[in-house]
Order: structure tokens, then C-alpha cells, then sequence
């Protein structure tokens, strides 16, 4: 007989928060991939974005040695405090995310101009893990900084996914779409890749700037018309028009030579994570009723459907039950409010569990960032809107406005990590007593 109560589902939940995070560690995972034959290379350097970016270097500084002989690497700013003060053989950027913003610029640029002075003799190590498309901002062409921002912008509160956002930013960005393989040619790359995306394509992570890339010009012209933005930065527009017209060349497409000259390792995914959360479930008493990575959707209506599936298990005799899931849900602004896409899932989610007994729920980020924010996610339970109500909150009106984090930074429901150093996409767990 398990001994789980619902009084104690803030235990059980930050326990399961813990075990996924703990699986997430970026440095670990850089150690556990090392390849032997690095041991053979002399002259290393490393670039690297993303917010796992700094731990994942300092990982290769520690392998390397004094073989490592420079290297420049994007870190946000919460990570980057940390080790400001320490010497290190690279050289570290400050850079924003989720949006950019002038340091990203410098930060890129400095991680372009290592690629291009490798050499032929040496080895270039490249580290990406999530965060990496809004750190590597390089224009193409004759576009400016504040166009691209300003278009990325547009297509995220259009609704654009991530997949979409991609296909864009790689046609009118530089390293993107196998960009900075481009640059290190010839020398030999070893790329450690985090994912962040659903279905880990590397050709996604951080826009893929050391692999290939098979969508084009056209594709990214699609996407414009599919979120009805043609008209939002003509220079994009026309930018692209001309890249579809020949004018531009394309990204690195599969089959190209220089593809010879790296090695792409996935060393971490948001199924690893959910593997290991599953796994302390089942060791603290928790019936698994099932796990589901790759989720996808508008986060306000997940959280409509991940509540109604837990109303069916309460219908189920076997418990306590544990379902999990991962994956990268979509937010379509509509209000002004601060939030993400986990507390807007989560926010939800409690509305279709008011009144409901035994049941708790969380979602959140696994780089401990949701959105805009410095919460990684929140908790509800069936009790979460009549607490609400009592403090006089609406909870149809944060949603209309967008402004999930408000709502529970008010009741105090935010799940608060602080920047973990990793990011594999979001998790949620649903506990039913």
C-alpha cells in the first residue's frame, strides 16, 4: 500500500523536478560522450551558444587542458555572473534570450571569428544546447540586427513554432543552416549538441550551424504567407524573395563535402530526462500510467486536455498514478501579461481541475527559464481557483491577458530553480492520489 498523500504533492513534485534536472546536467553529458580519438588532437579551440553553453565549455576546458588554445562562448547573463571572475582559456560573451539584443551581436561575431582562424591542422569543438537560435545573431546580406529581431518577433507572436521560427532564421542569418561549418572549413569539427527541440533533428538545435539544412528560400517565403506576415519588415521579404530568385546562396545542403569534415553527437533529449523522472516515480511507489515525449500545441489547450485525461484516471482503481510528458508547447499572444509557455499550460490546466480532489500538476521549463521570466513553471491542484477567487483573482482574465506568471506569483505557486545550465525542453508531471 503506498503511503503518498495529496498534503505532501509540493514534496513529490519538486523530488521529480530534482531528478529531471539532475539528469539534464550538461557537463556530465559532455564527459559521458568524449570521444577517445579528441585525445589525439593538439590545437582545440571551442565556441558555443546556448544556455548549457557555459557548463558544457568548461567541461571541454577541463578534458583539453592546456590543448585548448582559445575560443569565444555566448552565456546568459544569469549564468554568465558566475564565472565572470575566473580565468579561463576562452573568451565569454554576455547574450540575451529569449530576445536578443546588441550583445548577442558582439557575442556572435566573436564566435565567427574563431571558426574562420582554426586552420586546416586544427580542431574546431563546438557546444549548442537550448537557446541557441536567439544567441548565434548574425545578419545575412544587407539586413540589420533590429530586422531580424523585429521579424522573429513578429512570427513568435503570430504563433509561429519553433520549426517555422527555424526555417526563417536560417535564411536570413549567417551561422545558421550549417553557417559556421562553413566558416571552420577545413579544419575538423566535433559538434555536442543538447536538444531542445521536439524530435531532436540537429538540422533544429540551435538552427543547426553545424549541420545541414534541407529546407530553402521557398520554405521560409511559406512560412511568411502561412502566418500572414509578408508585409511586417520588407527587407526580410525582399531578402528572401532574392535568396529564392538565386541571388543568395543556400544553406548546407545534404550531400555537401564539407559535411565530411564534422561530427554531429546528441548527448542529451528531453526523452533521457523523462526517462530518469520516470524512473524515481516508480521508485518512490508511483504507478506509471504513461510517458509521452514530443508534445507539441497551444499550451492553453494541453493543459485543457492534460486535465481532462487526469479527471479519467481518477476513474482507475491502481492508485497512485504518475503520467508524464515532454516536449515545446506554443503560446499565441493575445494580452500584455508576463508568462510563459508552462505557467499558460499550467494556468489551464486548473481550470478544468477546479474542485477536483487528489490531483496536482506541474509544468515547467527545464532550463529553469519559462518565457520571459525567472520561474521555470508552476503547480495546481483542484484547490488552485478557489484559492485564487479568495484573493480576488480572475483566472479567465490572466489568461485572456496572457499573464500566467502574475497569476501565480500571486498565490506563490511558481516553481522557482533559478538557471539550471541546461535546457531539453519542457516537462510536465500529472500526480493522481
Amino acid at each position: 500500500m503506498s503511503d503518498l498523500k495529496f498534503k505532501d504533492h509540493v514534496k513529490h513534485i519538486n523530488a521529480l523536478v530534482s531528478a529531471a534536472t539532475r539528469a539534464a546536467d550538461a557537463a556530465h553529458a559532455v564527459a559521458t560522450h568524449w570521444p577517445m580519438l579528441m585525445d589525439e588532437a593538439r590545437n582545440i579551440f571551442v565556441v558555443g551558444a546556448g544556455k548549457a553553453s557555459i557548463e558544457m565549455a568548461l567541461e571541454v576546458e577541463k578534458l583539453c587542458g592546456d590543448r585548448l588554445k582559445g575560443g569565444a562562448i555566448a552565456v546568459v547573463p544569469e549564468r554568465l555572473a558566475r564565472h565572470v571572475d575566473e580565468p579561463h582559456r576562452f573568451s565569454l560573451y554576455p547574450a540575451a534570450h529569449p530576445v536578443p539584443d546588441h550583445s548577442n551581436l558582439k557575442a556572435t561575431r566573436a564566435i565567427a571569428n574563431v571558426a574562420k582562424q582554426v586552420g586546416e591542422d586544427n580542431t574546431l569543438i563546438a557546444v549548442f544546447s537550448g537557446g541557441g537560435s536567439a544567441h548565434l545573431v548574425l545578419p545575412a546580406g544587407d539586413l540589420t540586427f533590429d530586422e531580424v529581431i523585429r521579424f522573429s518577433e513578429t512570427l513568435r507572436r503570430a504563433g509561429a513554432p519553433i520549426k517555422a521560427l527555424n526555417t526563417v532564421r536560417k535564411h536570413v542569418e549567417q551561422l545558421k543552416g550549417g553557417g559556421l561549418l562553413r566558416l571552420a572549413y577545413p579544419a575538423q569539427v566535433w559538434a555536442f549538441i543538447l536538444s531542445d527541440v521536439v524530435g531532436d533533428s540537429l538540422n533544429t538545435i540551435a538552427s543547426g550551424p553545424t549541420a545541414s539544412d534541407p529546407t530553402t528560400y521557398q520554405d521560409a517565403l511559406d512560412v511568411l504567407d502561412r502566418y500572414s506576415v509578408r508585409d511586417a519588415v520588407p527587407a526580410i521579404t525582399k531578402h528572401l524573395e532574392a535568396g529564392a530568385r538565386g541571388e543568395h546562396p543556400e544553406t548546407l545542403k545534404p550531400g555537401d563535402p564539407i559535411l565530411t569534415h564534422v561530427r554531429n553527437m546528441l548527448i542529451g533529449s528531453n526523452r533521457l530526462v523523462l526517462e530518469a523522472a520516470r524512473k524515481h516515480a516508480r521508485t518512490e511507489g508511483w504507478n506509471i500510467v504513461g510517458m509521452e515525449f514530443g508534445k507539441e500545441g497551444e499550451a492553453r489547450i494541453e493543459g485543457l486536455n492534460l486535465a481532462m485525461y487526469m479527471h479519467s484516471l481518477l476513474e482507475r482503481p491502481d492508485r497512485p498514478l504518475c503520467w508524464l510528458q515532454g516536449g515545446e508547447m506554443t503560446v499565441t499572444i493575445h494580452g500584455s501579461g508576463k508568462g510563459g509557455r508552462n505557467t499558460e499550460m499550467a494556468l489551464a490546466a486548473a481550470m478544468h481541475l477546479e474542485g477536483v480532489n487528489n490531483v496536482a500538476l506541474c509544468a515547467f521549463a527545464t532550463d529553469g527559464i519559462d518565457g520571459p521570466t525567472d520561474a521555470a513553471g508552476a503547480i495546481v491542484t483542484g484547490n488552485t481557483l478557489a484559492r485564487a477567487r479568495a484573493l480576488g483573482l480572475d483566472a479567465q482574465e490572466y489568461l485572456n491577458k496572457n499573464d500566467s506568471y502574475g497569476f501565480f506569483d500571486k498565490l506563490g505557486d511558481l516553481i522557482r530553480i533559478g538557471a539550471t545550465g541546461t535546457n531539453v525542453n519542457d516537462l510536465a508531471f500529472a500526480l493522481v492520489y
